[in-house]
């Protein structure tokens, strides 16, 4: 890195047409929607290599202001990141007035969201799933796979894994649509009354597959998140695995100051 006139390290140049860009879709010149130069047009108008653009596009896209999707390039966020709000999400309240937390979040945030079912039906618990739930691996459960869209994106993935003898009784489980509240106001309709929620998280590149199932560019940032749904008698009823696009989502939580 070069240094400038009174001894000041010069700034990459990287980094001012990073910046440059950054500032282009602050000021409403780069509109929401609006897809960013290709690589080819900023090497043309900036008079650089290829890898000093590259370079640039990895600090445009840490600024959370664009998303990038394979095969479509980098676009200007249109809406901010839906806010998950761990300690809020799962109130009863909210499943006895009918609706599922992803669609509440997403609604608060402005976005359009739609649910897309890609499997119901039994399955052999996977190891870790299964441990969780207190069952043999490989033991029968009912897997519920879905894929999250938000204005027509693919930002989330997501599979439940419930008790066999818990669900066998309650038909609307297998159902493609369970009814106002989700599963778990299915499952508290039939005496699994909810007394927590507990999630473990870690952000990680994607494989190429996950990549792929959520129009992802390779190794581009995930969140796993696993969630165990635990009853008051102590019982975990479900298991949700869920993979979340990095850039898609805000996690906020709120932690007692307990003695």
């Amino acid at each position: 890195m070069g240094t400038a006139a009174g001894g000041e390290r010069s700034v990459p140049r990287y980094v001012q047409i990073a910046d440059e860009i950054v500032q282009q879709i602050r000021a409403g010149v780069l509109k929401p929607g609006d897809m960013v130069p290709s690589e080819s047009e900023l090497v043309e108008r900036y008079g650089v290599s290829g890898g000093t653009i590259r370079k640039a596009m990895v600090e445009v896209r840490a600024s959370g202001l664009v998303e990038t999707r394979h095969g479509k390039g980098s676009i200007v966020k249109d809406r901010p990141p839906v806010r998950h709000r761990s300690s809020d999400r799962f109130r009863r309240s909210h499943r006895r007035g009918g609706k599922a937390a992803y669609l509440a979040e997403s609604a608060q945030s402005g976005a359009t969201a739609k649910v897309s079912v890609l499997y119901i039906g039994p399955m052999e618990a996977p190891e870790d799933a299964a441990q969780r739930l207190g069952v043999d691996a490989g033991a029968q459960v009912l897997a519920r796979r879905r894929l999250y869209f938000r204005n027509g994106t693919p930002v989330e993935t997501a599979t439940s894994y419930l008790p066999w003898d818990v669900v066998k009784e309650i038909p609307e489980l297998f159902a493609e649509n369970p009814g106002g509240g989700g599963i778990y106001a299915r499952l508290e309709d039939h005496g699994h009354e909810f007394a927590e929620f507990v999630e473990t998280l870690q952000a990680r590149p994607a494989s190429k597959a996950e990549a792929s199932a959520l129009a992802l560019s390779p190794g581009a940032p995930v969140v796993h998140l696993i969630r165990e749904a635990r009853t008051a008698e102590g019982r975990v009823v479900e298991v949700c695995d869920t993979l979340m696009a990095a850039d898609q989502f805000v996690f906020e939580y709120r932690i007692p100051a307990a003695d």
